[in-house]
């Protein structure tokens, strides 16, 4: 579901265990590493899609998960034009995610990444919380960012955002 101003309907998913590290998955034939996330199909809401992309991505069911929270509104990044498919219509520039918060609650075992004929991902880990930032493509890091800040209040008691006000 692309909207009228271009953006793909998405979903993102920040999978935390007891140690507050988060999933971390490296995409099939590539060398980048991302959190699981993918498209919300037409007639689906979006925690629906994130359970959906969870199974087919990471090979997790609802029993293995427990949801923790949703992003307040959409975060969005462009793509850049390197990326963008001018043949298609309507043209897609960019994605808004809803991101969704859970906690581990299964063993790793359950995390199977071969669920499918095309994997999405062939490899993960657990990663401290704040690395994806330093780790994810420059064009989706400053939604990373701001998915992690607004999560991490419900994982770190103590966290504060340093909140800089113009002089």
């Amino acid at each position: 579901m692309i909207d009228k101003d271009g953006f793909r309907a998405n979903v993102g998913i920040i999978i935390f265990n007891d140690e507050n590290k988060v999933l971390w998955a490296q995409r099939a034939q590539h060398d980048s590493w991302q959190f699981p996330q993918g498209g919300i199909k037409l007639n689906e809401t979006a925690e629906q899609a994130a359970f959906r992309e969870l199974t087919e991505e990471v090979g997790l069911r609802p029993e293995h998960v427990e949801l923790i929270a949703q992003s307040r509104g959409w975060l969005r990044y462009r793509l850049p034009k390197r990326y963008l498919r001018y043949g298609n219509k309507p043209l897609c520039i960019g994605q808004k995610q809803r991101w969704f918060l859970m906690r581990f609650v299964g063993s790793e075992e359950d995390v199977k990444l071969d669920l499918h004929e095309k994997p999405e991902f062939d490899d993960w880990r657990w990663i401290d919380y704040w690395k994806p930032v330093e780790e994810i493509v420059f064009f989706k890091r400053r939604v990373y960012e701001r998915a992690l800040h607004e999560f991490a209040p419900l994982l770190f008691p103590e966290y504060r955002r340093l909140v800089v006000k113009p002089k």
